[in-house]
């Protein structure tokens, strides 16, 4: 492939990006258009999977729990224009890259430890 071909599939990283991994708890800012209207909407939960690594399509899953205790997923683009920002409020410590086994789970068993900074 042509050097200005590879440029073009490479995405246009944003200045300030986020590091997200699965596991953390994160706050989704995202741009909505309805007709003339546009707005933020805010999706706050677990990141659960991640996919295409750091490439254009990479993309996240995350989960809430919603009214009457019903899962809520989205998936999000990692690079995309309408998200405008994404907090990570928690991190946590998981042992794997998907964590699919939280869509069974309720309440406190859907529990995941937070990481420990030791400082030296």
């Amino acid at each position: 492939m042509t050097n200005a071909l590879m440029a073009s599939l490479q995405p246009e990283l944003p200045a300030e990006m986020t590091e997200i991994d699965p596991g953390d708890t994160v706050r989704v800012h995202q741009r909505i258009t309805e007709g003339r209207n546009k707005r933020i909407q805010v999706f706050q939960g677990v990141v659960i999977a991640m996919r295409g690594g750091k490439s254009a399509g990479a993309t996240y899953t995350v989960r809430r729990t919603g009214a009457h205790g019903i899962g809520v997923e989205r998936t999000f683009p990692l690079y995309s224009k309408n998200v405008e920002k994404v907090e990570v409020l928690r991190k946590t410590k998981v042992r794997r890259a998907q964590l699919y086994y939280l869509r069974e789970r309720q309440g406190k068993a859907a529990r995941l430890k937070e990481k420990r900074f030791i400082s030296v």
